[in-house]
């Protein structure tokens, strides 16, 4: 990919020290961006640190608003907010579902892209751009994602009526599907793999996607000036077909 060197603005991504965030952190750079990124795990953001060693690493859970603001009110007007940050609870079926388990889920992501939009939303330069992050689960029907459906779908419907209030700055969503991500690192290695070739062969794509990819459609959403109120889905075609 050709670097772009031009510096074209100050970009702040929640939840950026791995998987989807780290990718975009990464995109933003080769494009010119100043990148911060915000992650609560010190050992990963070491790591984001030391394979992107021009983004600047700030250590914040992204539910607490008092630290958020704190980095915030350090970098000046942010051009681009990217909010990854979610948790690995709330699937199961719903007979069964720990509701513990979802009220954490939520907690984890619902709450936290909250807070955090809120929190930062001082500092956003006047024509910035926000960009949350769902799943396609808010649309599909597959046994056993009510809990992740819910969380996904009340992230996503921020997105329509926060395009109107905070105008002129955009609020967009992606909303991704299979991922290869950390996300599944619950799984045995084993189990994951043969999961994901089976969700591969059903899905339209013929692919499980790599978090560049997804980041690709962040990037889009984030910088395209003509794009608001709008959720991209990039899912491979999960929602068309029953996996």
């Amino acid at each position: 990919m050709e670097t772009n060197t031009k510096n074209t603005g100050l970009a702040l991504v929640v939840g950026g020290s791995s998987g989807i965030g780290s990718a975009t952190a990464q995109l933003l750079l080769d494009r010119g961006y100043q990148v911060h990124i915000i992650g609560r795990d010190s050992e990963r953001l070491l790591k984001a640190s030391a394979q992107m060693p021009a983004v600047i690493t700030h250590q914040a859970d992204a539910g607490d608003p008092e630290a958020l603001v704190q980095v915030a009110a350090g970098l000046g007007a942010i051009d681009i907010l990217v909010v990854t940050a979610g948790g690995a609870e709330g699937m199961g079926p719903f007979a069964d579902l720990d509701l513990a388990a979802l009220r954490r889920a939520f907690d984890a992501k619902f709450w936290a892209q909250v807070v955090t939009v809120q929190a930062v939303l001082p500092y956003l330069a006047p024509a910035a751009s926000i960009t949350v992050v769902g799943a396609i689960t808010a649309r599909s029907a597959m046994p056993g994602t009510a809990g992740l459906a819910a969380v996904n779908a009340a992230v996503e419907a921020l997105v329509r009526p926060l395009a109107v209030e905070l105008a002129p700055r955009r609020v967009n969503a992606v909303s991704p599907g299979f991922v290869d991500t950390p996300w599944w690192s619950g799984i045995p290695e084993p189990s994951r793999v043969a999961y994901f070739e089976q969700a591969a062969a059903a899905l339209p794509a013929r692919q499980i996607a790599g978090p560049e990819q997804i980041a690709e459609a962040i990037a889009f959403v984030a910088t395209n000036r003509n794009v608001t109120g709008t959720v991209i889905e990039t899912d491979g075609g999960a929602r068309l077909v029953t996996i």
